[in-house]
């Protein structure tokens, strides 16, 4: 008996560390066959070693998501390495958080050509094969960040929002053509970004202990715990669920103050 992604041919965006290799080494378990985009070279080919030592199909290739030529090229190598594309996760991203005034134009090109036109030019490039093959499956990471602000990382959440908004036009526009397209929000993960956010304050260890103490279990999520949910949207056991978002944050973003 197969696993849940068992027939899936998934892209994976951001894959070499902290949620995107997560989700690939679910996939992976769950007999998909996956193909790792970073820009980072170095680091997904050590990923994608390490992910080749467990076995399952894999294919690998560093990529600048916001180069659109790039992209489309990509795919089609993607498609001759481990079958055509039935399923993309949009999972690259960048941090980008400063005082509305003080950002400059680099910061704000850098925040939405990574967070919204990469996943956009992923999107744009994987859909006519989904729509070729009569279905599909299409998930972007988002972020609590996509309903919620948090005061000080302007322009991040700006950069969500438009995704979150992306996610909802995609979905109803290819709805007909059995084409899901839905986003997860997570909040605060135990990734890199997480740590080197925390590093940012005078003092990381009382940071840390404030955003624990914002969470009503007193903890934030594994990467593991949104590679979870991801499988679940990906897969065939969730045919109805469309055009919407998965918050998966300990309930941090339901909470007015924190207890």
């Amino acid at each position: 008996m197969g696993g849940r992604l068992q027939g899936k041919n998934i892209l994976i965006t951001g894959a070499a560390q902290g949620i995107g290799l997560a989700i690939a080494k679910a996939f992976l378990r769950e007999d998909a066959a996956v193909f790792l985009v970073d820009r980072d070279a170095a680091l997904l080919a050590q990923a994608a070693k390490e992910l080749q030592s467990s076995g399952g199909q894999l294919g690998y290739l560093p990529a600048d998501i916001t180069d659109a030529g790039t992209i489309t090229t990509l795919v089609a190598q993607a498609n001759e390495e481990i079958g055509q594309l039935n399923a993309l996760v949009n999972n690259a991203g960048v941090n980008v958080f400063a005082e509305p005034l003080e950002t400059t134009d680099e910061e704000w090109n850098r925040c939405f050509d990574i967070n919204l036109k990469g996943a956009w030019n992923c999107c744009k490039a994987v859909l006519p094969g989904l729509i070729e093959q009569g279905g599909g499956v299409i998930l972007n990471i988002a972020s609590t960040h996509a309903f919620t602000i948090i005061p000080h990382t302007f322009p991040y959440p700006l950069a969500k929002h438009a995704l979150l908004g992306m996610t909802k036009s995609l979905g109803l526009e290819y709805a007909a053509r059995n084409i899901r397209v839905n986003a997860l929000a997570p909040g605060y993960v135990s990734t890199q970004k997480v740590i080197d956010y925390w590093n940012g304050f005078p003092d990381p260890e009382a940071a840390k202990a404030e955003t624990m103490k914002l969470h009503p279990g007193g903890r934030i999520a594994t990467p593991e715990e949104i590679a979870m949910a991801a499988v679940f949207m990906i897969s065939d056991e969730c045919p109805f669920i469309n055009a919407t978002c998965l918050t998966i944050d300990g309930g941090l973003s339901v909470l007015q103050h924190p207890a």
